[in-house]
Order: C-alpha cells, then sequence, then structure tokens
C-alpha cells in the first residue's frame, strides 16, 4: 500500500454522499486533497454534505500542489484534476484518486499510480470490509457516480462477484 494518496473533487463527493468517505483509508494512510479541490468543495457552501465531510475528517490534509507542468496543462482539465496530477507526479509514488475519464488518461501517460471510486470499493470488498461490492456501487450511483454496466460487470469478476 503506498504512503500517501491524491484525492479529485469527484470521489470525494460520492464518498461523502453515500457515508463512505472512509474508503479512501483504503488507499494510503495518508490521504491529501490539494488546496484547488478543497477550495471546489468549499464553494459548494458549508450545508453541503462533503464540504462538512471534509471539515470533520482529522485523518485528511489539505496541501498545496506544485505548478501544474505544461504537460498537464496540455490535457485541459479542470484545475483539481490538474493539481492531484501535478502533486502525484511530482512526488513519486503517490497514488491519484481520480473517476474523470481523461484525467485517468492523463495519469496513465504519466505513469502515476491510479485509483478510481470504483477502485476503493473493490479494495474493500477483498480485504473483508464489505460483504459484497454490487450494493456499495449501486449506492455510489444513487449518488451520482457514473459507472457503465460493462465497466461495473468487469470489475466485480475481478473481485469474485
Amino acid at each position: 500500500m503506498p504512503e500517501r494518496a491524491v484525492v479529485n473533487a469527484s470521489p470525494l463527493i460520492f464518498l461523502a454522499k453515500a457515508g463512505l468517505i472512509h474508503f479512501l483509508q483504503q488507499a494510503a494512510p495518508l490521504v491529501l486533497i490539494p488546496a484547488a479541490v478543497a477550495d471546489e468543495i468549499s464553494r459548494r457552501g458549508r450545508d453541503d454534505i462533503t464540504a462538512r465531510t471534509l471539515a470533520s475528517a482529522s485523518w485528511l490534509t489539505t496541501v498545496e500542489a506544485p505548478a501544474v507542468p505544461p504537460l498537464i496543462q496540455a490535457w485541459d482539465l479542470g484545475p483539481g484534476e490538474s493539481a492531484v496530477l501535478a502533486y502525484a507526479q511530482a512526488h513519486p509514488g503517490v497514488v491519484a484518486i481520480i473517476d474523470d475519464g481523461a484525467g485517468r488518461r492523463c495519469a496513465e501517460t504519466l505513469g502515476v499510480p491510479l485509483l478510481g471510486t470504483l477502485g476503493l470499493v473493490m479494495i474493500a470488498k477483498k480485504r473483508g470490509l464489505i460483504p459484497a461490492a454490487r450494493p456499495v456501487i449501486a449506492l455510489l450511483k444513487q449518488h451520482g457516480m457514473f459507472l457503465s454496466e460493462s465497466t461495473i460487470d468487469r470489475a466485480l469478476l475481478l473481485i469474485g462477484e
């Protein structure tokens, strides 16, 4: 398991809405949020479940990301994804937690270790923290996460469901 993970807004939002923010701890003991991502979440307002969750999860740490290199800028990603990738690229071994397809392709191109929300669910199932992944995935989908049925089926097959 990597020592640190850096997370983008969408996994934070889906996991907070589903009451599963602790799944982030399956990625690494230290979970970092770039300031750009924290700002994006805080703009949602104090009444937002994700903003409240971040404020109360003392194990989540906000960090400044380095300047976004031109190679990442060329992907025209959002500021949060760009900050996540810039941080992960500048700190080898840090896993990036991103759900967006373009951000994931950029991470793969850069050779940045990568997980998504679905990957966190799969890890939780493999470690016996949940009895089954399918209901958790359904809950996340109810809270706005989009995954194709073929992606879900492939993931479940990998963990024996």
